[in-house]
């Protein structure tokens, strides 16, 4: 039978929640479920009481082929069947890191922190695809510990499991972690122009070269040279490619 204590850590452990812990909630789920729907990325919310899933979206794309419901009743099991089995240690011990940092943050700031990290899932055909989490706690208990945690997934523009990094809200640094050297590493965040943002923006709503050149005045030539700036600068091949990056590292 899998361990599913392995992914919730001893530091983290909620024994017992208090009334002002209970209050908190007011029907948060319902407000989650109203944002998923706006949305075409999945998301789950975890509690770390009860080490169950509270919530998961009915948007596909880290479902396996099972519907939100049936991944929900699952909990933590779903990782022990889906996830690729070298990606389920690599998890745990982002468990292990995470929860270190975060004993490090003073208990005001904890949930403005994300931690983002890659994983492989298979789904029921045996195909095998990489998927990006981030996540956010939501809920603290009143000795500071994460009883509850909000979590994005989409489609990772990387080519690896890993790239683990953490981020601070408003914050222009963010932290990596190197697995090789067991360490974090602070890094400044990409600076975009107003033109490459824009260009970013609209092309995620899914405008054409030519749409945005008519819409934001330009020539498709102008387009083309800050679309081409902003490949280079982030490192990626595509206007696909890009969206995600920019998503992912909350550069729009």
């Amino acid at each position: 039978m899998a361990d599913i204590d392995n992914f919730f850590s001893f530091q983290n452990k909620v024994d017992e929640l208090t009334e002002a812990d209970s209050q908190q909630l007011n029907d948060y789920i319902a407000t989650v479920d109203a944002f998923a729907r706006t949305t075409y990325m999945s998301m789950y919310l975890i509690d770390y009481h009860t080490k169950r899933f509270d919530y998961v979206s009915e948007n596909p794309l880290f479902l396996c082929g099972l519907s939100a419901e049936e991944v929900k009743e699952m909990g933590y099991d779903f990782y022990f069947k889906f996830v690729v089995k070298e990606d389920l240690e690599l998890l745990q011990r982002i468990n292990t890191i995470g929860f270190e940092y975060y004993q490090d943050i003073p208990m005001s700031e904890r949930t403005k922190y994300t931690i983002s990290y890659d994983f492989r899932l298979k789904n029921s055909a045996n195909n095998t695809f990489l998927v990006n989490h981030r996540l956010t706690p939501l809920f603290l208990t009143e000795e500071g510990k994460i009883w509850k945690s909000f979590c994005i997934v989409s489609l990772s523009e990387n080519k690896a499991p890993g790239n683990i990094k953490i981020y601070k809200q408003n914050d222009n640094k963010f932290w990596t972690y190197n697995l090789e050297k067991n360490y974090w590493d602070t890094n400044n965040k990409i600076e975009l122009s107003e033109r490459e943002r824009q260009i970013l923006y609209l092309s995620s709503q899914g405008l054409t070269i030519n749409d945005i050149s008519d819409r934001i005045f330009v020539s498709v030539d102008t387009v083309k040279f800050h679309r081409k700036k902003l490949f280079e600068k982030i490192e990626v091949a595509n206007i696909t490619e890009a969206i995600s990056y920019a998503t992912n590292n909350r550069l729009i």
